[in-house]
C-alpha cells in the first residue's frame, strides 16, 4: 500500500467527525500545491512534503492535531496555530469536534511552509557554492 492509499485507510477508519475533518485538512494541503507528497512515516502518521516536510497529522481521541515541522518560522496572520506555541520550531492547530476548517487560511499557511522550505534550500545551496568557491581559491 503506497502513503496516499495508507491515508485513505486511516481515514475510513475513523468513522466519527475526525475522518470528516482529516479528509476535509488533507483536501485543503493537496489544493494549496500540485506538488506536494503524501508520505507515511514514523510508525503511522501521515506527512505531507515539499522539498521538505510541511506538516503531520495524527487523530488523537478528542482532536485532530496537524504539525507544522517549522511552524514558528511561518507568519499566521490568521492565527491558526493553536498549540504547540512555545516551541523554538514546531506549531500545530488541534482541531476539535464542531471545529470549522478556514481553508483559506490553512493554503495560505500551506505555501508558507513551502516558501520556507525553499528558501532553506536555497540557502543551503549558496553555502555550498561559498564553500566550493573558498576551497578553489586555496588551490
Amino acid at each position: 500500500m503506497n502513503p496516499s492509499e495508507r491515508i485513505d485507510h486511516l481515514i475510513a477508519e475513523l468513522t466519527d467527525w475526525r475522518g470528516k475533518t482529516f479528509a476535509s485538512i488533507r483536501k485543503s494541503i493537496l489544493a494549496a500545491d500540485r506538488e506536494i507528497i503524501e508520505e507515511w512515516k514514523w510508525m503511522g502518521s501521515p506527512v505531507w512534503s515539499r522539498d521538505g516536510i510541511i506538516a503531520v497529522a495524527n487523530a488523537h481521541k478528542e482532536k485532530v492535531k496537524l504539525t507544522f515541522a517549522y511552524g514558528a518560522s511561518l507568519p499566521d496572520p490568521d492565527q491558526l496555530f493553536n498549540a504547540g506555541l512555545e516551541g523554538n520550531a514546531r506549531r500545530a492547530i488541534d482541531f476539535f469536534e464542531g471545529d470549522k476548517i478556514n481553508e483559506r487560511a490553512l493554503k495560505n499557511l500551506i505555501r508558507a511552509a513551502i516558501e520556507y522550505n525553499q528558501s532553506k534550500l536555497k540557502k543551503k545551496a549558496s553555502a555550498g557554492t561559498r564553500a566550493k568557491v573558498r576551497k578553489s581559491k586555496e588551490t
